[in-house]
């Protein structure tokens, strides 16, 4: 990646160190999952989200996913497939980008 240096990186030794650094910062973790209650469009995004997608083939763990502060889903069609998770992750991303006015200028 050729824009490395404009990000920080932060990298936790495992799940409960993760979970330590988050809540000691106050952010939510909004998980986007088949078994969600919201649906994004519906949800309100704040500045501090972290915004979690799982495995295409099996989601998060159980325990991940009772971590989450609020569970989404992207509406389907019934019958239908879930999506791609790279696609998932653009479309929550993008929409909590609007939402945010976070669009560079």
């Amino acid at each position: 990646m050729d824009y490395i240096d404009q990000v920080e990186i932060r990298r936790h030794i495992g799940w409960t160190d993760f979970e330590i650094w988050r809540k000691g910062t106050g952010a939510r973790l909004v998980l986007a999952t088949t078994r969600g209650a919201t649906p994004y469009p519906d949800f309100t995004f704040r500045p501090d989200d972290i915004l979690l997608m799982g495995r295409e083939s099996a989601g998060v763990p159980d325990d991940v996913h009772e971590s989450a502060d609020a569970r989404l889903l992207i509406p389907m069609q019934a019958g239908l497939r879930s999506i791609n998770v790279a696609v998932s992750a653009a479309m929550i991303l993008g929409e909590a980008l609007r939402q945010l006015d976070a669009f560079p200028k």
